[in-house]
């Protein structure tokens, strides 16, 4: 096993002892797209010893640009990326305990999605996500590497809890108004292989004890600009999430929508798992459109809509940006 990891070794930071640290560590990843994919690509072949990645969506042609992990084949099947990256990464190293899982990551089930681990890695795509991950490490003590990619620009931010400042002391509150997307304005690769080496590097400093060498700044890079900005947060003495524990995106949610960035889709989520009958369903949709699917998911082509079912109740409504359209076709087609 040393012979595998020599070069990574003769690292004088990690070394022998440090590879025998990192072995024993463990790390989930939450969303397993661009940045996720990259994430736990360079985990498994670093040889961290429990890799989990959390993620509600399926693979698509236009992800094989800048997510790693996927080919063509996983495309045409449609499969999970949870699923086609632990199959992959299966491939690359047998010795390290890989957990791809299925879900749309919520307040409900978080906490037991980042029990007994030592790192949270953030691979998501919108601030309702992050905001959730960062209140699980407040309450759970579990660091956090925030990132973020759009276009040609990236950011980082490391969080850890009772030592820097948190999400919520950098960004009170979520970003409100018009902001550049995946889907307005494009993501190219370099910018996502800029942010994920940086959270992979902060992450190695965590999980071998290395903190007093932390970057400690928002950090954010436009890689086609040249264009670095480095900023010093400091805590907020006032601050809901880590100041006075307030953690308010922990409380199970109703029913609940989330447009998808970089997809003309919405997401409709169920307050709980409705454990849907595919088969059965399968036999209902046929009759509005041709439907395709595989162990994990459903997938129906309406006149107007790609709808996408998965079996906890979850769906994807693609050719609309309205949750009330979105939540329309989800009562037609398969019931409130």
């Amino acid at each position: 096993m040393m012979e595998r990891y020599s070069r990574q070794i003769l690292f004088r930071p990690i070394g022998a002892e440090g590879q025998e640290r990192l072995q024993r560590s463990k790390v989930v990843i939450i969303g397993c797209g661009a940045l996720g994919s990259a994430q736990a690509n360079a985990l498994v072949r670093a040889g961290v010893g429990r890799v989990r990645m959390v993620d509600r969506d399926f693979v698509e042609e236009s992800n094989l640009q800048r997510q790693m992990l996927f080919d063509e084949g996983d495309a045409a099947a449609a499969l999970p990326k949870a699923v086609a990256a632990e199959r992959k990464l299966r491939l690359i190293n047998s010795t390290v305990q890989i957990e791809g899982v299925v879900a749309d990551v919520e307040g409900h089930n978080i906490e037991s999605l980042v029990e007994g681990f030592d790192l949270i890695l953030d691979g998501t795509d919108n601030f309702s996500v992050r905001y959730l991950i960062n209140d699980v490490s407040i309450k759970r003590g579990i660091p956090w590497i925030y990132g973020a990619v759009v276009a040609s620009y990236a950011a980082t931010l490391t969080i850890i809890p009772g030592r820097t400042p948190c999400l919520a002391c950098v960004f009170p509150a979520s970003p409100q108004g018009m902001h550049d997307t995946c889907d307005t304005v494009g993501v190219i690769a370099p910018a996502v292989a800029w942010a994920a080496a940086i959270q992979i590097t902060e992450a190695f400093k965590i999980l071998l004890g290395w903190t007093d060498e932390l970057h400690g700044s928002l950090l954010a890079y436009d890689v086609w600009r040249n264009h670095l900005q480095q900023i010093k947060p400091a805590r907020n003495a006032a601050c809901t999430t880590c100041a006075t524990r307030e953690f308010p995106y922990l409380i199970t949610r109703f029913e609940s929508h989330t447009t998808l960035c970089g997809r003309d889709a919405v997401q409709i989520s169920q307050a709980e798992s409705r454990q849907l009958d595919l088969a059965a369903l399968k036999n209902r949709l046929q009759q509005f459109g041709t439907v395709r699917g595989n162990d994990y998911l459903l997938r129906c082509q309406l006149a107007e809509y790609d709808l996408t079912v998965f079996p906890d109740g979850r769906a994807i409504i693609k050719g609309t940006h309205d949750p009330a359209v979105a939540r329309g076709v989800y009562a037609k087609y398969i019931g409130c």
